[in-house]
């Protein structure tokens, strides 16, 4: 591995593809490649090239390669707004498959009142991703950010037992056989690798995980239930939040409560990316399954891309991987373009690298079947718990 050697070069030529708006997407022109698919990839960041032509390497989605290696999908973020922008949705539709909603699915929208429950944007990506055959990532049932403050002033265990057992299952009811994996719970963790402080936790203890999750697994026997965290694969395999979560991942799964996967977001510093392939390892060993689910990297360097990515690929019951939006303007760090596309939405040298490096690698692999849930449209229409009135 050369990647310091190759660092200056490598963001170099991030700047160059922020500078130049008419380079082509990759899956915009197939015809048209920019001078970036000239570069070995596979050479420069895994020190072996492949004698498959480097046009032919090019000519790939990442989320078709990622399933002739055996994973489920390889995915990005979205909501109603941002697939109602053409440009968006046509990198979505070529490159990607699977969509998360970024905030549609959270609590302050789907249930800003107790009991009225308010479903238009949630639909709105789920029937798109139906009919554009992608898969879909729930996010998220319960966490403590973006929570009505009616939630937050619950103080009676029981009430807050009741409250957490109906917003899961409503949402995730409404879905039901529709939706791949769902965050029943989501950053549940502190830095020191205890539960955070939250509503839930103070209230419930840690009981509140069980509750959530077996009112998720009751409402959708078939879907697959994570918990989701944040610092986990970032600071390395022995970082106290990493260690914490797999500690009561471990316990909690031998305690009988149905968590099926453990998920890492990944929202990683430049120079982070070493630290994935461990500390994924340590989260992955404690469930069935695994993926990173929000992955952004500072400045989007090739080499760390590659090297986080290829962690999800070493492990066999990683599934997928979700980076956290499409275009670095439309990133919640957007100043720091951590993504794989630029403002005008051209495929990054990052993205090419992983097309290059990981399409070189699936030759060789066995692809395991994909999953047959079968997926249906949902109405755009808003809801309530107890009565038959719309939300406004």
């Amino acid at each position: 591995m050369r990647s310091s050697i190759l660092y200056p070069f490598l963001l170099s030529l991030i700047d160059f593809s922020l500078a130049s708006p008419t380079v082509e997407r990759v899956g915009s022109n197939r015809d048209e490649r920019h001078e970036i698919f000239n570069i070995d990839w596979e050479k420069e960041l895994l020190g072996r090239s492949s004698p498959v032509p480097l046009a032919e390497r090019a000519d790939a989605s990442i989320d078709a390669i990622f399933k002739k290696l055996g994973k489920l999908y390889f995915g990005t973020c979205a909501d109603s707004g941002s697939l109602s922008q053409t440009s968006n949705a046509a990198v979505i539709m070529a490159d990607f498959g699977q969509v998360t909603p970024e905030n549609s699915g959270k609590w302050d929208t789907t249930e800003p009142s107790q009991g009225k429950f308010n479903f238009g944007g949630l639909d709105t990506l789920v029937n798109w991703a139906v009919k554009n055959n992608k898969l879909v990532r729930g996010h998220t049932t319960v966490w403590h950010s973006q929570l009505p403050g009616w939630v937050s002033a619950i103080t009676s265990k029981g009430t807050l037992t009741t409250v957490i057992q109906t917003h899961v299952s409503t949402e995730i009811g409404r879905y039901a056989g529709k939706i791949l994996q769902w965050d029943v719970v989501n950053e549940v963790f502190n830095e020191q690798g205890g539960l955070r402080t939250s509503v839930f936790s103070t209230v419930l203890g840690e009981d509140f995980v069980r509750i959530a999750f077996e009112a998720a697994k009751k409402t959708d026997p078939a879907a697959k239930l994570y918990i989701n965290d944040y610092n986990t694969v970032e600071l390395g395999s022995t970082y106290a939040k990493t260690t914490g979560m797999a500690s009561y991942v471990k316990k909690w799964i031998a305690a009988g409560i149905p968590i099926d996967g453990i998920g890492a977001q990944a929202h990683l510093m430049a120079g982070q990316a070493k630290n994935v392939p461990a500390a994924l390892a340590v989260l992955c060993a404690v469930a069935s399954q695994c993926a990173i689910t929000e992955m952004d990297i500072v400045n989007a360097a090739p080499a760390d891309y590659v090297t986080a990515v290829k962690a999800c690929i070493d492990i066999p019951n990683c599934v997928g991987v979700t980076v956290w939006g499409v275009r670095d303007p439309d990133s919640w760090r957007a100043s720091n373009n951590p993504l794989l596309f630029n403002s005008a939405y051209a495929a990054k040298p990052a993205y090419s690298a992983l097309v290059a490096t990981l399409g070189a690698l699936s030759a060789a692999a066995t692809p395991s079947p994909m999953p047959t849930t079968p997926l249906a449209s949902v109405k755009p229409t808003v809801t309530s718990a107890s009565t038959t009135s719309a939300y406004v």
